[in-house]
């Protein structure tokens, strides 16, 4: 104790974060009227023995000011992040199989109870409304409470309403709990933000974008349950088992970390240090000797950090971009059927399509249809691998740009009059790069952004995704049946704007480190040593 209370000078360790000033508010706290404290905390150096080693401590004159991001950098990427992605992941499988369940559960009912059209559409709409009013208040409740929190809570949330959805009586009763199921849905990107902020930086790309392969597996896992179960035992069951993998991730949420970066926001320095420790226990690595510095503040989460003249550049061109990836992704998703059945521009022509004369008319989905719908999953996979392996090469932008590019041309070749056989091969390029475009922005939005800020940005982006989400089947389904040249010149039109956002984004952020906070790194060291 007499150690950590006699004076010390600081002197401040030259990061490897190439993060240029200019991307920094050049702001003291005072001039910002933000509350904010700048404090360091001791580092004891542990070796492979645990917790229990002895502690040694460097000179007073020699000690090293550090950071979060230069104690991941030291323990690496090893078996603690693997556990934490398997449990992260979990999340992400569930909420996908929610997800898909839709285009498994509208058939269903529209014959079981007899809907109409209008109807069906609505399951699948309050659901997407949901995720649009959930988004941005689990990203608030993540950056005020924390990321462990947050993340449980919706967790909790999709699970109880999940399972009360096995049990809707009638009509009014799924809608009303689907609803709720997607609002819990809205807090799912928050898994991402919990795990990148335990990634050193080398690893932070192919380790989030790996995450989505979680997705894909949930995805494939609920047609293949679907194709087991529906034949026998109906949806009620099918929607009970799918909560399955969320009632897994909830047995296992004692062992879920909060965020370091978080904990040293809030104040909560000796917890922080705690999960260091514990990195570097489970990693069998030796923690750094020195000062980590912690910048405490309190008004986190506001929308007002997002459009300050910091990042409203930012903020601005991913909401348009996170727009366009859900816009065009799930367009290419409601034109498929309508492209194949009618053999492409070949059949559509300008003029409206007959429709049946008999609204209720309803066909079962068949094993053929399951078998179908998994092969049309699986075509994302090429597109999360490609990506995979450009972000840390081309970097996010450029992987983000290019995947908009790829959609753009694929796109543009259905304008013309071609078979079967290209145009399905067309449409699963498209579709392949669009995925792998969607899942680089999960990559760069929490990148991009500080602690003080991440989650709610990324549930603010997330919303506007929701968005592009409810527009896109008036122009993919509605708007298909008018005029095919006006449906495709729309998502080429989004997609090359898209593209070119992508590339006048102010920041590339491949090899950099996190930022903590909106202040200089500079003033955080003056503050230190003051």
């Amino acid at each position: 104790m007499d150690y950590l209370s006699r004076p010390r000078r600081s002197f401040y360790k030259h990061h490897r974060n190439n993060l240029s000033e200019e991307h920094f508010v050049g702001q003291s706290d005072e001039d910002q009227n933000t509350d904010n404290e700048i404090c360091t905390i001791a580092s004891r150096k542990f070796g492979t023995g645990g917790a229990n080693s002895a502690p040694r401590y460097e000179s007073d004159e020699t000690e090293e000011t550090l950071t979060v991001e230069d104690v991941l950098e030291t323990t690496g990427f090893g078996k603690f992040q693997w556990k934490l992605c398997a449990l992260t992941g979990l999340s992400w499988t569930g909420d996908a199989m929610e997800m898909m369940i839709l285009s498994i559960l509208s058939p269903q009912l529209k014959c079981e109870w007899r809907l109409p059209g209008y109807k069906v559409a609505l399951i699948t709409s309050v659901v997407f409304i949901g995720m649009l009013l959930g988004c941005p208040i689990w990203g608030q409740v993540s950056d005020k409470y924390g990321r462990r929190i947050g993340l449980t809570m919706c967790m909790c949330w999709i699970l109880f309403y999940g399972l009360l959805s096995a049990f809707s009586p009638g009509y009014g009763w799924v809608l009303l709990l689907r609803g709720l199921v997607g609002f819990g849905v809205g807090g799912s990107p928050q898994a991402v933000t919990l795990y990148s902020e335990f990634l050193p930086i080398k690893k932070r790309g192919t380790s989030i974008m790996m995450m989505s392969l979680f997705f894909s597996v949930g995805t494939m896992f609920v047609v293949l349950l679907a194709l087991w179960i529906m034949p026998t035992l109906g949806w009620r069951w099918l929607v009970g088992v799918s909560t399955l993998p969320l009632a897994i991730f909830m047995c296992f949420t004692f062992w879920l970390p909060e965020s370091p970066r978080y904990d040293l926001l809030t104040g909560n320095t000796e917890k922080a240090m705690a999960t260091l420790q514990r990195i570097a226990r489970e990693n069998g690595k030796t923690m750094p000797q020195g000062k980590v510095i912690a910048h405490k503040q309190k008004n986190r989460g506001q929308i007002k950090d997002l459009l300050s003249p910091q990042y409203r550049k930012t903020t601005l061109l991913l909401l348009f971009i996170w727009f366009a990836n859900a816009f065009s992704y799930y367009g290419i998703v409601l034109m498929t059927p309508e492209l194949l059945q009618s053999g492409g521009i070949c059949g559509l022509t300008g003029g409206t399509k007959s429709e049946s004369s008999c609204n209720l008319q309803c066909n079962y989905l068949t094993s053929a249809d399951y078998k179908d719908m998994s092969w049309t999953t699986f075509a994302e996979m090429p597109g999360v691998f490609g990506v995979l392996l450009m972000v840390e090469r081309i970097g996010r932008k450029n992987s983000m740009a290019l995947c908009f590019f790829f959609f753009f041309f694929t796109i543009s070749l259905l304008y013309a009059c071609i078979g079967r056989i290209p145009l399905t091969i067309f449409i699963f390029i498209a579709r392949a790069f669009i995925t792998g475009g969607f899942q680089a922005a999960y990559v760069y939005t929490p990148e991009v952004f500080p602690t003080e800020t991440r989650a709610f940005a990324l549930g603010t982006c997330s919303a506007m995704a929701r968005c592009g989400s409810l527009i896109t089947p008036f122009v993919s389904e509605v708007m298909l049946r008018k005029s095919m040249y006006l449906t495709l010149s729309i998502y080429c039109g989004c997609s090359l704007l898209a593209g070119i956002m992508c590339l006048i984004l102010p920041m590339e952020t491949s090899g950099k480190s996190l930022q903590e906070t909106t202040l200089t790194r500079r003033q955080m060291t003056t503050a230190t040593s003051q």
